[in-house]
């Protein structure tokens, strides 16, 4: 599986995976993080990722293909939302490119006038905001002045008829004032820019044709009544002028003043029982008045208390595990594109004259307000048949007169959907192979034969050096010979010295071997941990007294050493103790409190001293834990005992144990 993934995307990953071998590892590991990023970005495979990542650390040696599959499944979230922001700022500037070339002004047409426009010059060194008002005076009659020049220009220019000014003439759209009246000025190029147009025959018969079109057009919509007048040539809306009084406030264009919202600020507990008063007021419409039922029984209509306990209790705090809301998602767009499918077929099956809903409503029982069938209730049931006299006419008080639809029964089966058991493994379990004594030394012996025949041609090729001779006291005269003889004390030393350096080479290996002390608890503590992803054993423990503090030490300590989480509740009449843990867990601990600990030692002080004893009241499987670390709680009453074990969702617990100590109780009485 390789994936395409840039290195700033894998940079913008790596918080991720820190979080996800956190939670396998229990601490944040760099060395494994890394890892898993190269891999990563080298194209690894889920497999080889999962064969790196035994070998990094000892937790994750059993645990590495699900650390895997949890990486490479947030790979693939966060491809599919880098994927989906780069589609968003793809689609951004494609938007703001389209925005700017509609903005961007057209290009001018071949026969439109491009004369200079003369323009009112200001004094030179100057800027508007240091001109006087004589100045300024001088300025707007020099404006009035060419406005005046451009009319009579436009007037020489015009047809005789029609009045509109030339192909090449831009009109602006009318500007609305409050205060000033409606003017409209075409922009002309004037004979003082020394723009004179000239027209042919040709020219001026096209321009008279298509000015005669025009106005025909218009003509045709003040005859319908259309109002809307065409877009101008840029195609953009422009805006609708804000109309103003002389105080400065809106008005509308019949002078009114316009009232806008305003939003003032508020403190947060205003908001806050606005919105109570609001959720009042919903929750009275929502009430509706009890349908009269003859089949109620008034007694047992909810109670005010009952009301109260039902209402909505405040929520704890629950983090929400990773992929949770991309699950919920697939669901959701299934179950769309199953509505859009449903929705296709009843489309074609009423092209085709077939009627869905009339066949799933016989199938399924359901009839209509007009096919409501009449409610009948039998004078005796059938189970009440066998208690009648004999004399009775059995026959006749039995028959019904409601039938059975013999056409809502159908030779159709609908067979469920099989799903997995969530006890069962991810992956197969295979029974690992068990090797005698005999068959041990024999594969030991052939694995050695083959590795010493490998190391032989290995000297024999020259690829390696031969090995020095293996010299001890008793083979010292037969390997050496002549040098045993004539220096006897010095090749005792040499042998003694090789002695020496063989024993130290074979402590050295065994002591690397050697697990150093935080291994040794490290595999103590794997032993004793047991994996509880597919189930959780769970056993309940009644004891009569635990007044015994050397039991009750026993009892805390075991299951902390076994590393098992529960409780022990300690009540007057009934101590329950509750263990979660692994199947072997519960094995030693079993052993502990019916075997090992001596209960009968105990008397029980009662209106008669009775032998204490330890019963087994429930064992089995559940799917989570409900209990942290493992404690002792003392409680006096039966109403805090219950509230207890209901706060864990286990108050079934607490009757079988109380239910066990009244039987027995009552036993003694009779």
């Amino acid at each position: 599986m390789a994936l395409a993934l840039s290195q700033k995307d894998l940079d913008g990953f790596k918080p991720y995976v820190d979080k996800a071998v956190q939670r396998f590892v229990g601490l944040s590991e760099p060395t494994v993080v890394n890892a898993a990023i190269s891999l990563l970005a080298s194209g690894a495979d889920k497999l080889q990722l999962t064969n790196k990542l035994r070998t990094l650390h000892p937790n994750l040696r059993d645990r590495a293909h699900k650390l895997s599959d949890l990486i490479f499944e947030l790979v693939t979230e966060y491809a599919q939302s880098v994927q989906q922001v780069q589609q968003k700022a793809a689609k951004k500037r494609g938007f703001e490119r389209e925005v700017s070339e509609a903005k961007a002004p057209k290009a001018v047409k071949m026969d439109q006038p491009t004369g200079p426009v003369s323009v009112a010059k200001m004094p030179d060194g100057m800027s508007p905001g240091q001109l006087t008002s004589l100045q300024i005076k001088e300025m707007m009659a020099n404006a009035q002045r060419m406005i005046e020049e451009r009319k009579k220009a436009l007037e020489k220019l015009g047809t005789a008829g029609t009045g509109l000014p030339p192909p090449g003439v831009v009109v602006p759209p009318p500007v609305m004032l409050a205060t000033t009246p409606q003017l409209s000025t075409p922009v002309v190029p004037t004979e003082q820019d020394n723009f004179v147009p000239v027209f042919d025959g040709d020219k001026k018969r096209k321009l008279a044709e298509l000015q005669a079109q025009i106005q025909s057009k218009i003509g045709a919509l003040k005859q319908k009544g259309d109002t809307v007048l065409p877009p101008t040539e840029d195609g953009q809306s422009k805006p609708v002028p804000l109309l103003l009084d002389n105080e400065g406030r809106a008005i509308d264009m019949t002078g009114k003043q316009l009232l806008f919202p305003q939003h003032q600020p508020t403190l947060k507990a205003n908001i806050r029982a606005q919105k109570k008063a609001e959720l009042k007021q919903q929750d009275r419409k929502l009430t509706e008045e009890p349908v009269a039922n003859k089949y109620f029984d008034e007694r047992l209509a909810p109670t005010t208390l009952l009301k109260k306990g039902l209402e909505r209790k405040k929520k704890a705090l629950k983090f929400n595990e990773p992929g949770k809301f991309v699950q919920l998602a697939h669901k959701q767009r299934m179950q769309a594109q199953l509505h859009k499918l449903q929705h296709e077929i009843a489309e074609k099956a009423r092209k085709t004259g077939i009627s869905t809903a009339a066949r799933l409503a016989k199938l399924s029982g359901v009839t209509g307000p007009s096919e409501k069938q009449k409610e009948y209730i039998p004078q005796v049931e059938w189970w009440d048949s066998i208690i009648l006299d004999e004399k009775d006419n059995k026959k006749e008080l039995l028959t019904y007169e409601s039938p059975v639809k013999e056409d809502a029964v159908t030779n159709l089966i609908e067979h469920p959907t099989q799903l997995r058991c969530p006890t069962d493994p991810h992956e197969p379990v295979f029974m690992p192979v068990f090797l005698t004594k005999k068959e041990r030394k024999k594969l030991r012996r052939q694995n050695r034969r083959e590795t010493w025949k490998d190391k032989q041609e290995r000297i024999r090729l020259g690829l390696d050096a031969a090995p020095a001779a293996k010299v001890r006291i008793s083979n010292l005269m037969r390997v050496l010979g002549v040098e045993a003889v004539s220096d006897p004390t010095k090749v005792e030393a040499h042998v003694r010295k090789q002695m020496a350096n063989r024993m130290k080479t074979h402590q050295d290996a065994n002591a690397s071997r050697k697990l150093t002390p935080e291994q040794k608890k490290e595999k103590k503590m794997k032993k004793l941990q047991e994996d509880v992803s597919l189930g959780v054993q769970v056993s309940v423990y009644r004891i009569d007294c635990l007044a015994n503090q050397s039991k009750r030490f026993k009892v805390d300590t075991v299951a902390k050493q076994l590393h098992m989480t529960g409780a022990v509740v300690m009540y007057k009449e009934c101590n329950v103790v509750i263990v979660e843990g692994g199947p072997k867990q519960q094995k030693k601990y079993r052993r502990l409190v019916a075997h090992r600990i001596k209960w009968d030692e105990d008397m029980v002080k009662d209106k008669e001293d009775v032998p204490n004893k330890c019963v087994l009241v429930w064992e089995g499987m559940t799917k989570e834990r409900r209990f942290g670390d493992f404690k002792f709680k003392a409680l006096k009453t039966e109403e805090q005992v219950r509230e207890y074990f209901k706060k864990h969702n286990v108050q079934q617990y607490w009757d079988l144990a109380i239910s066990g100590t009244v039987l027995e109780t009552v036993a003694e009485v009779i």
